[in-house]
């Protein structure tokens, strides 16, 4: 059944993922390299355009930035996000067991 068959029947056929990524998952990498430009905190932006809490969201943006399609789709964006939280991982591991990083 293609997509006019499937508008004919009054059942709207799902759109197809650019990319292999949903068009929620590319709004959070569009979020991503830009939400700076928005006024005020961004869980306060998060919470409004994706209308979800901001650890909820960073559990989306963790599993999304663990995607090969995410890194195919912007590649510098993705990578700077994983050099981030493994920087992060690492400081909290450090903590845990005492050590100080330099």
């Amino acid at each position: 059944m293609d997509a006019a068959e499937s508008m004919a029947e009054g059942q709207p056929s799902p759109p197809e993922p650019a990319g292999g990524l949903t068009s929620r998952e590319q709004e959070v990498l569009a979020f991503e390299r830009q939400w700076w430009k928005y006024a005020g905190a961004k869980e306060q932006a998060i919470r409004e355009l994706f209308a979800m809490s901001s650890t909820r969201y960073y559990q989306v943006l963790n599993q999304l930035i663990d995607k090969e399609e995410a890194l195919s789709a912007d590649p510098m964006l993705v990578k700077r996000l994983r050099k981030m939280r493994a920087s992060r991982q690492r400081t909290r591991a450090a903590r845990k067991l005492g050590i100080e990083l330099p």
